[in-house]
């Protein structure tokens, strides 16, 4: 234990003894974002009819309410296949925008670069009541179509600043070198630069469906009748009534994501 407190902590040489406070402080912290989660995750079993902590009964009946339950199996399958496509579309094009903004040599780079991540700076608030406005002028309101083109112009912003890092510490000398050999540009980008920065498309492609699966004040406005989101559901179901289902829906989501960033990494050391 003390060779570890007096081994370099990073290039710096500063041991670990030195940064104790800053391991309890990150312990802290970490621990008061994850208290919510720990106690969801137990509240879903509990047999009550009402959310309690902790529980007095145990059971799984909250999530075989959720299971059997066609509201809900209908929600989760919109949310999924939204959060898909969403994925689908707003990857593809938040890369090739990081792309074209790296290589190309334009003044207004920047400009547009701050264009193109506006929907994160926006309150989402406002980003809702705009979408709304449009889609009743062009009557794809409560349609799987217009969500997923909400959900990819909030996704668009984490792809391209992602993808932008990792193009950031990539050298663009190998792609320059495969061109001057004869190879068309779209060809050595899928085949000299899209593998290099593969672990940041992916981790983008996650952060994408990720941001469409949880996404809910936007979807409060733009989603409805046989197009519902599940977290639209949960937010009306936590309104209008106390339903423990809620909780075991959380809990499975938590799962699911951590499921999701856990592969990322792993596949991420993987290929390394």
């Amino acid at each position: 234990m003390r060779d570890w407190l007096d081994s370099p902590a990073s290039e710096t040489q500063i041991p670990h003894r030195g940064r104790l406070w800053l391991y309890g402080l990150a312990t802290v912290i970490m621990l008061f974002l994850v208290a919510p989660t720990l106690i969801v995750v137990p509240m879903s079993f509990s047999d009550s009819l009402y959310l309690e902590f902790p529980p007095r009964n145990w059971s799984t009946r909250w999530y075989g309410h959720y299971l059997g339950s066609p509201e809900w199996m209908s929600a989760t399958w919109t949310s999924l296949s939204a959060a898909f496509l969403t994925t689908l579309l707003a990857t593809p094009l938040g890369v090739l925008a990081a792309y074209g903004l790296h290589t190309s040599q334009i003044r207004a780079g920047r400009l547009v670069f701050m264009l193109l991540i506006t929907p994160m700076m926006v309150p989402l608030i406002l980003v809702a009541i705009g979408a709304f406005y449009v889609y009743v002028k062009l009557k794809v309101l409560y349609t799987l179509a217009g969500l997923v083109l909400a959900h990819s112009m909030l996704a668009l912003p984490l792809v391209l600043i992602v993808t932008a890092s990792a193009l950031a510490s990539y050298d663009m000398n190998q792609e320059m070198a495969a061109r001057s050999l004869g190879a068309p540009r779209w060809k050595a980008f899928l085949t000299i630069t899209l593998p290099q920065i593969r672990f940041a498309v992916v981790t983008a492609a996650l952060l994408a469906f990720l941001t469409s699966f949880d996404e809910v004040v936007v979807a409060m406005f733009i989603s409805g009748g046989d197009n519902s989101t599940l977290t639209r559901n949960m937010f009306n179901a936590l309104r209008d009534q106390i339903d423990p289902t809620i909780a075991s829906i959380s809990t499975i989501m938590i799962l699911v994501t951590s499921a999701l960033m856990t592969a990322a990494q792993i596949f991420g050391k993987a290929r390394r």
